[in-house]
């Protein structure tokens, strides 16, 4: 049978290392759930595993999509369903920090199979949210009532689903959760200690080459393409354009990472039946073993 543990949390927390030592003393492979490590080139500001560690470990749901494509939430659970159903490994390690992409594959979310329309939403978003959540009101009131007046990015997406569809799209949504086990594991600490972690890891960043990597993608893709302007990719840009110091680069990196951290803990902490890790723990290892060996004999 089939086990799935996930390794979750906030940026910062040291999910990829623990899945690492993890991965090399259990024998499984990784699947990844970071919307942006499934880019290509996006390597450094996704903190994407390096090459050597790729070596160590299979890792899958990484690289699989060109920086000028899109990669949809159904995108997404399509290729990990399909590698969980298929790669014959038991337990599978599901890690990473996005929230939806590892509420897909938990809870098994019901997703409408309506990529983005561009030209649609331009027609709709020059509206204005004044008239067109009114709209989502009269053709979906059920999505309409989850949706606050005020949430342009969601109404958009209710109404592009209606009208390439013509079902409303809370008739297309639900949930049909997996047959197999599953381990959440959530690494957590303080905020205090997770700033300093955070730090730490946006000033290694920068010495990586973070610079190099922008420099090298805004002169391949462009400037605007939409992932530079991403966390980490939109700060060196400011930089490279002379707007802001390096070092005033890497502050609002640091900043941006913390306040982003802040709101997936707020995440996390609303999803079900996950148990909870202090990344400050010195056995941290050692305790996630033993609750994982203790999950794998019950089932």
């Amino acid at each position: 049978m089939t086990k799935l543990i996930v390794i979750c949390g906030a940026t910062g927390t040291g999910k990829s290392g623990l899945a690492l030592s993890l991965a090399r003393r259990l024998g499984p492979v990784i699947l990844s759930a970071d919307s942006r490590q499934v880019y290509r080139e996006f390597d450094i500001g996704t903190a994407k595993p390096t090459v050597d560690e790729q070596k160590l470990v299979p890792h899958y749901l990484i690289d699989i999509c060109e920086p000028t494509q899109t990669m949809t939430l159904a995108d997404y659970q399509e290729q990990a369903q399909t590698l969980i159903a298929s790669l014959g490994v038991s337990p599978l390690l599901l890690v990473g920090g996005t929230g939806l992409y590892i509420r897909s594959i938990v809870q098994g979310m019901k997703i409408p199979r309506v990529s983005p329309q561009p030209e649609l939403r331009s027609q709709l978003e020059s509206l204005g949210q004044n008239q067109l959540y009114p709209m989502l009101q009269q053709v979906d009131p059920v999505a309409a009532q989850k949706i606050h007046a005020n949430d342009l990015v969601r109404t958009l997406r209710g109404l592009e689903v209606y009208y390439i569809t013509g079902i409303p799209i809370s008739e297309q949504q639900g949930e049909n959760p997996p047959k197999y086990p599953i381990l959440q594991i959530c690494l957590d600490c303080e905020p205090e200690h997770l700033d300093i972690r955070i730090r730490r890891r946006t000033e290694q960043m920068i010495t990586d080459g973070l610079v190099a990597e922008v420099e090298y993608l805004s002169q391949k893709y462009g400037a605007n393409l939409s992932l530079l302007n991403t966390l980490g990719y939109q700060e060196i840009k400011q930089y490279l354009a002379g707007e802001i110091t390096l070092d005033e680069a890497t502050d609002l990196i640091a900043l941006h990472t913390r306040q982003f951290a802040k709101r997936q803990r707020t995440w996390f902490r609303q999803s079900p039946n996950l148990e909870y890790f202090n990344v400050n723990n010195s056995d941290l290892l050692e305790k996630v073993l033993t609750r994982i060996n203790e999950f794998i004999t019950t089932w």
